[in-house]
C-alpha cells in the first residue's frame, strides 16, 4: 500500500461529520427527541386487556353478512 493512500470517505459522511463538528449538541438533541416520541414505558397488563378484547377480522371485510334470525 502506497504512503499517501488514504481510506475513502463519502460526501454523507463528510456532510455528518462537518454537521456535527458545527453543532456539538446535534447527538444529544437527537436522543432526547427519540426519548420523546418511542421510548415509553409500556403498561403490560392494558396490552394484555387490548390483545384479549381484539375480535378477529373476517375474510372478506367488504362482504357484510346478513343477520341471522
Amino acid at each position: 500500500m502506497p504512503f499517501f493512500w488514504k481510506p475513502y470517505t463519502s460526501d454523507v459522511t463528510n456532510f455528518i461529520g462537518e454537521l456535527k463538528a458545527k453543532k456539538p449538541t446535534l447527538e444529544a438533541e437527537q436522543r432526547a427527541g427519540r426519548a420523546l416520541l418511542w421510548d415509553k414505558q409500556l403498561d403490560r397488563s392494558a396490552l394484555a386487556d387490548y390483545s384479549a378484547a381484539k375480535v378477529p377480522q373476517s375474510p372478506y371485510v367488504y362482504f357484510t353478512r346478513p343477520k341471522q334470525r
